[in-house]
């Protein structure tokens, strides 16, 4: 069988190099190979380029500005006309999802954008207050489903993240009413509960005197949990409407844990 070579007769004319025809900038060669994602190799063992989405352009700055638009849309009717958790569960949504199309920089602008346009829209304390932890939340979630993190280690990280957002929403309204919502909080609850202790014990279903009064350190640990919790569970909302919704868009995220599947497909 005769090997296949390459090279050319020695009979065909090589092409020279036009004078009127400019050289290709390396710069531009550069920039044209970054936007090609190679994928393994295939059963040829060759490399097959997939093209890839520019991060700038006309087409990632419309579809920024529009879905920071959408992000602070949804942000200000659910402020001014709440119809529950609806549309918190979408609210790091749209940022997530310019990471996953644009990538880290167009998101960030995004957050940033949409931040700013509350800003001018419902003054700065309320734009703070979607920044932390949504717009924050939409980058990290984003940021993880690009890079296929699983299902629990995004979910963890985001619970921390909406807690610690719980924690400077209420350090911004204590700075802004002058007074500690935390202990003011707490020490409601305190009152609550032993006034229920109190009542038990009067009723004789609670026998232990020591029981009626409530420990406050032990209320805050509770408070506390109770706060991990609810973002636990907000969390896990927010990756279920996101897998719904993201596969109807055109986007990949990764696929829920098998037990959950399971739970859907029941």
């Amino acid at each position: 069988m005769p090997e296949f070579s390459p090279e050319r007769s020695s009979d065909e004319a090589t092409p020279e190099w036009r004078a009127d025809v400019p050289a290709p900038d390396p710069d531009e060669l550069a920039e044209v190979e970054s936007y090609l994602d190679y994928r393994p190799l295939d059963a040829l063992g060759d490399a097959i380029p997939r093209a890839r989405r520019p991060q700038v352009g006309p087409a990632a700055m419309v579809e920024t500005a529009f879905l920071a638009s959408a992000a602070s849309l949804i942000w200000l009717v659910n402020a001014y006309f709440p119809p529950g958790p609806l549309l918190r569960i979408v609210f790091p949504l749209p940022i997530a999802l310019i990471y996953l199309r644009w990538g880290h920089r167009a998101a960030w602008m995004g957050a940033l954008v949409s931040t700013l346009l509350l800003a001018v829209l419902m003054g700065p304390p309320r734009s703070l207050l979607y920044l932390m932890p949504y717009g924050l939340l939409g980058v990290q979630l984003g940021w993880l489903w690009r890079r296929g993190a699983s299902w629990y280690l995004s979910i963890g990280i985001g619970t921390l993240l909406s807690a610690l957002g719980f924690f400077v929403r209420l350090w911004l309204l204590s700075l802004m009413l002058g007074e500690d919502l935390w202990v003011y909080l707490i020490n409601q609850a305190t009152q609550v509960i032993n006034w229920v202790l109190e009542r038990l014990v009067n009723l004789g279903l609670l026998d232990w005197g020591s029981l009626s009064q409530s420990n406050t350190t032990l209320i805050q640990v509770v408070a506390l949990v109770i706060v991990l919790l609810s973002s636990l569970v907000y969390l896990f909302t927010v990756h279920l409407a996101s897998w719904l919704l993201l596969e109807r868009l055109g986007e990949k995220m990764p696929s829920p844990p098998g037990w959950v599947q399971q739970l859907l497909e029941s």
